[in-house]
């Protein structure tokens, strides 16, 4: 992925070390290189062992301030206890993973037997279910699409409003999975205004309708909207209004704000989930969401990074929702310390006028919270440095 300029003619049966975490490959090692690229593994390995002791206890500050920490899913194997274990529930159920799984749209059962079985894996905690994000970097291949610009064009609820038979089968076969459970919850990807959100909800209370005629006992679950277009950012308060909750897409929302396609390993350089800018917007979304008397989430890239995570707590955030892997790591971060510190944190990160001076502050985070081994500034691990430079 993202592998460009690499001659692999003259690669062919030459060890190669391929560091995941810098996003580097390095031929022909020397033997020094390869010792510390073996060091720097079992360094990790046993880091991962020790935070897994963690994952299993609550994610409680030092100061008492108990927090709440989800986890994403798209597939059924990401609900299972395994994966899920430690955390309040699923915060993102990617609903178009299993679309993209078939060569054809699933039927209403198909996808009511998927989403029960993530109710039922997860009940009582909620599971947080995204309607389908088709489009963009999610392309459903039996669908034709005709956008020459797929990112900014139709895809998210633009795609469900447009497809309203789809997005009524999809809401029908969620609402029949959630019956005498009650753990589901609609999320709402890519709204922009008020009148995209009042179409949504009319089809969803369309779906409860049809449902209660034909005699099952439906009620409308909690609904929630996903801010990941700047639009959305500056509307927050009037959307948190008409629905539950809130939840903040950070990559989607990090990609359009700074002008870059995430998906573009060449642009890749100029995505910075620590961009100045990101933390003011969000910032601004927690503060329309709380002044609303509703709650925010947050999900993506930068949640998932136990620096960033003490800094969205800070700002105010009511929960985050990491992957799977990254819950052990969040939650050590969390539990090592308070509140308060949270706060100065964030505070401080909001002066931040440059993206490297935020860099600096975050590996300062990590260094704090003994998790700085995991990454360097340059995405080296540290005793890399010198072996690296021989090379």
């Amino acid at each position: 992925m993202g592998v460009r300029d690499l001659p692999l003619s003259h690669l062919d049966g030459q060890e190669l070390v391929v560091d995941g975490t810098a996003g580097r490959v390095y031929a022909h090692p020397s033997s020094g290189m390869r010792r510390a690229f073996e060091t720097s593994i079992e360094n990790q390995h046993a880091q991962t062992e020790a935070l897994e002791q963690v994952r299993a206890l609550d994610a409680v500050t030092m100061d008492g301030t108990e927090l709440r920490l989800y986890v994403n899913a798209g597939l059924s194997a990401d609900s299972r206890p395994a994966a899920t274990a430690g955390s309040s529930g699923i915060g993102l159920f990617r609903s178009e993973v299993p679309f993209m799984l078939y060569d054809r749209l699933p039927s209403e059962l198909e996808q009511l037997q998927l989403y029960r079985e993530a109710l039922e894996a997860m009940a009582p905690l909620p599971v947080t279910l995204r309607t389908l994000d088709a489009g963009g970097d999610k392309k459903l291949p039996y669908l034709p699409e005709d956008d020459s610009s797929p990112a900014l064009g139709l895809r998210g609820i633009r795609f469900s409003l447009e497809h309203p038979e789809i997005f009524v089968t999809q809401l029908r076969a969620a609402l029949k999975a959630n019956l005498d459970l009650g753990n589901l919850r609609l999320l709402l990807p890519m709204i922009t205004d008020l009148d995209e959100l009042e179409r949504a909800l009319a089809l969803i209370d369309q779906a409860v309708q049809q449902l209660t005629d034909a005699g099952f006992a439906i009620s409308r679950p909690p609904i929630g909207v996903m801010i990941e277009v700047p639009a959305a950012v500056y509307e927050a308060e009037r959307l948190a209004r008409r629905v539950d909750f809130l939840s903040v897409g950070s990559n989607d929302l990090a990609q359009y704000l700074l002008a870059t396609d995430r998906n573009s390993p060449r642009d890749s350089t100029y995505l910075s989930p620590a961009h100045p800018a990101l933390l003011k917007a969000l910032q601004q979304v927690v503060e329309s969401t709380h002044q609303a008397g509703k709650t925010v989430t947050i999900c993506g890239e930068i949640a998932s990074n136990p620096a960033k995570a003490l800094l969205l707590l800070g700002m105010g955030f009511d929960a985050l929702s990491v992957s799977p892997a990254a819950l052990p790591q969040v939650k050590w971060a969390v539990r090592g310390t308070t509140l308060a510190h949270m706060r100065m944190l964030a505070a401080d990160a909001l002066r931040c006028a440059r993206p490297r001076d935020l860099g600096d502050l975050l590996d300062a985070i990590l260094l704090e919270i003994g998790l700085q081994g995991s990454t360097s500034p340059s995405g080296t691990p540290p005793e890399l440095s010198a072996a690296v430079m021989a090379q």
